[in-house]
């Protein structure tokens, strides 16, 4: 359940973003996932799509980095890289 609340921070994010941006859609998010996220990219993707079904980010094409590194500052953390908006 845990994963849930971090990807809809992710997409409350998201929806802010292309708000202030005057965007209609957002066509492409890339996201990268910390070595100690404890989460995998599949399962990731899984939960991006059911919590961005119905908002401005429903069907953007999501590219996922995964780092390996365990001892960056950020290897816990869901990082926001960009978005591709319309």
């Amino acid at each position: 359940m845990h994963e849930f609340s971090l990807i809809n921070d992710l997409i409350q994010k998201i929806k802010a973003i292309a708000q202030e941006q005057s965007a209609q859609k957002v066509v492409g998010v890339k996201v990268s996932l910390g070595a100690l996220s404890h989460i995998s990219a599949d399962h990731f993707r899984d939960h991006f799509i059911a919590a961005a079904r119905g908002t401005i980010a429903e069907d953007a094409k999501l590219e996922i980095e995964t780092f390996r590194d365990e001892y960056d500052p950020q290897a816990q953390d869901i990082l926001l890289e960009s978005l591709e908006l319309e």
